[in-house]
């Protein structure tokens, strides 16, 4: 990556898929020849997008580390950068700064089972790991997704988590505060889904990501069920801005989120998790 990861790359906009209203993937290649080389991120990281002229947002990256032809971020839009990088198409251009920040520790969960829970689009940070397990599936023990929405309308990817619910070792369980007709999953909480998951979640590796009251009220059941504090981790959401620790924005009581972060042991941050001021 450029020494400084001050100037960014500059990047063509290869693919564009619209998830729901209000979410979009975009998939990105490196202008340079000879930067995918140099160009590295573990899953969990993210990017920097620069759009010209009207700013950056942080966003993470979803696509698998070794999916040379494009990568791929998915973006909900809801300000005026993410609003303009709703207009990109294909052949469009913007900048790229990264990757940024601490990644899930999959080398440590080699051989373990892993529990994924997510909430909202708090789903794309862990995406990454899911790419990165299916294409790996040999080095982990069983897989299990645990996805809640606020609405069902919110659940975007439902494609593919169809097509993962089908893998060797792999169970998908999703929940809805709100449902209606064609929903065919669990309508309540998505802590409630533990009791219907069939590894046994005390054994696993869990990595959580999304809104902090559900990830806090997660951990707090994972904890009842026997899940010990150092086999859950985190990915934290702040405001970042600089993404090299400079800034401030992201301060997260001693730890930068763009540096130390955003991925989190559980231990680490359990002092500041959902504690006013951090």
């Amino acid at each position: 990556m450029n020494a400084s990861l001050q100037v960014p790359w500059q990047a063509e906009v290869v693919s564009r898929v619209q998830e729901t209203p209000s979410v979009f993937t975009l998939g990105l290649k490196l202008d340079d020849p000879a930067a995918p080389a140099p160009y590295r991120f573990a899953p969990g990281q993210f990017n920097m997008l620069y759009l010209y002229g009207v700013g950056e947002v942080p966003v993470s990256v979803v696509s698998d580390p070794e999916h040379d032809d494009e990568i791929q971020h998915t973006v909900r839009a809801v300000g005026r950068v993410t609003h303009g990088l709703e207009a990109l198409r294909p052949g469009d251009r913007i900048g790229l700064r990264g990757p940024f920040g601490r990644g899930w520790p999959l080398e440590a969960a080699a051989g373990r089972d892993l529990l994924l829970v997510t909430g909202g689009l708090g789903c794309a940070p862990v995406v990454s790991v899911i790419n990165y397990v299916m294409q790996r599936r040999e080095r982990f023990g069983r897989l299990a997704i645990v996805q809640g929405v606020k609405h069902m309308d919110d659940l975007i990817w439902r494609e593919r988590y169809e097509a993962w619910s089908g893998r060797p070792d792999t169970e998908v369980q999703l929940a809805a505060d709100v449902a209606g007709s064609g929903w065919n999953w669990h309508v309540g909480l998505v802590t409630d889904l533990f009791d219907r998951l069939s590894m046994s979640v005390q054994q696993a590796m869990v990595m959580l990501c999304g809104p902090e009251p559900m990830m806090i009220a997660a951990i707090r059941r994972l904890l009842e069920l026997g899940v010990t504090p150092e086999s859950i981790w985190l990915s934290m959401e702040r405001n970042m801005q600089c993404a090299v620790g400079l800034c401030g924005h992201c301060q997260y009581g001693k730890d930068f989120l763009c540096r130390q972060g955003p991925v989190f042991n559980y231990p680490e941050i359990s002092g500041r998790l959902g504690v006013k001021g951090f």
